[in-house]
């Protein structure tokens, strides 16, 4: 093929160029999935709390705390999961070592730094932190037991470090509702295990969501406001979870971090953690 001429040269370094231009734009437009492709499952888990918020191209984003333990991360800590999908992270408290692992906390209060005497608002979007006292949020649950069938488990102790729990093969929130705000957060339970607490919880199941601004319970006053706390009050409670911090024995009545079966209606608790797990 002979030298191209001098009027043929411009031609040809044009149509170079176009077509360098063409490989460039294709080049870019595969970018995204070429990182996506090289990218790992899910995101690495980091100390502190452990899971990377800005990892952008994970496919697969933990859903709770088993995806955490199956992950290869088995210690006791803070990390993140997605129950609301990829682009939400929230941090959580996994209980790795209780009964074999994987627990998703959902509710811990060891201290009485945290006030939980709180409105729906707070109650529905969650408050605290993973690291210390918290409520997950009733929204966060309902996604977690919308998506998998989970088993509940309530761990109590007292001033006198005497500790027990009670147990419940299903657990789930709103499970058929369109709107599990409209539904109030409806509570169920089911298949009690015994673990020296005794069954407090039963008593609840099937009811809604009460605070003190929200007033869902069957009683005429509202339990909410007259417990100090917030939960899944009928008329009203053998369990209220979220009421005062006490310190113990109190004088009033029922408005204390107050298992009933265990410790009855004027025992306020040293710690609780209701956390759940993929049954």
């Amino acid at each position: 093929m002979g030298e191209l001429s001098p009027l043929q040269r411009p031609l040809a370094t044009e149509g170079t160029m176009k077509a360098q231009g063409v490989l460039l734009k294709l080049a870019l437009l595969a970018l995204p999935l070429l990182l996506l492709l090289s990218t790992p499952p899910c995101a690495p888990q980091v100390s502190g709390i452990r899971g990377d918020a800005l990892e952008r191209f994970c496919l697969q984003q933990p859903l709770d705390c088993d995806d955490i333990y199956a992950q290869g991360y088995q210690s006791d800590g803070v990390y993140l999961i997605y129950p609301s999908g990829p682009s939400v992270p929230v941090p959580v408290f996994c209980d790795m070592t209780t009964e074999g692992g994987k627990w998703t906390v959902f509710q811990k209060r060891f201290n009485g730094s945290v006030s939980f005497f709180r409105g729906w608002n707070d109650y529905k979007l969650g408050f605290g932190r993973a690291d210390g006292e918290y409520w997950l949020g009733l929204q966060n649950m309902h996604l977690l037991t919308l998506k998998q069938k989970y088993e509940l488990r309530v761990d109590l102790e007292d001033f006198e470090n005497n500790t027990a729990y009670a147990k419940y093969a299903d657990f789930s929130i709103s499970p058929n509702a369109v709107s599990a705000e409209e539904d109030g957060y409806t509570l169920f339970v089911a298949g009690f295990e015994d673990g020296g607490a005794g069954d407090s919880l039963s008593y609840h199941s099937g009811q809604k969501f009460s605070t003190f601004d929200r007033d869902q319970d069957l009683f005429v006053q509202n339990c909410a406001a007259l417990s100090s706390g917030a939960f899944w009050f009928r008329s009203c409670h053998f369990a209220n979870l979220n009421g005062f911090y006490l310190g113990g024995s109190h004088l009033s009545y029922a408005n204390g971090i107050n298992w009933a079966q265990w410790k009855g209606f004027y025992y306020s608790l040293k710690r609780t953690e209701m956390k759940i797990r993929r049954a």
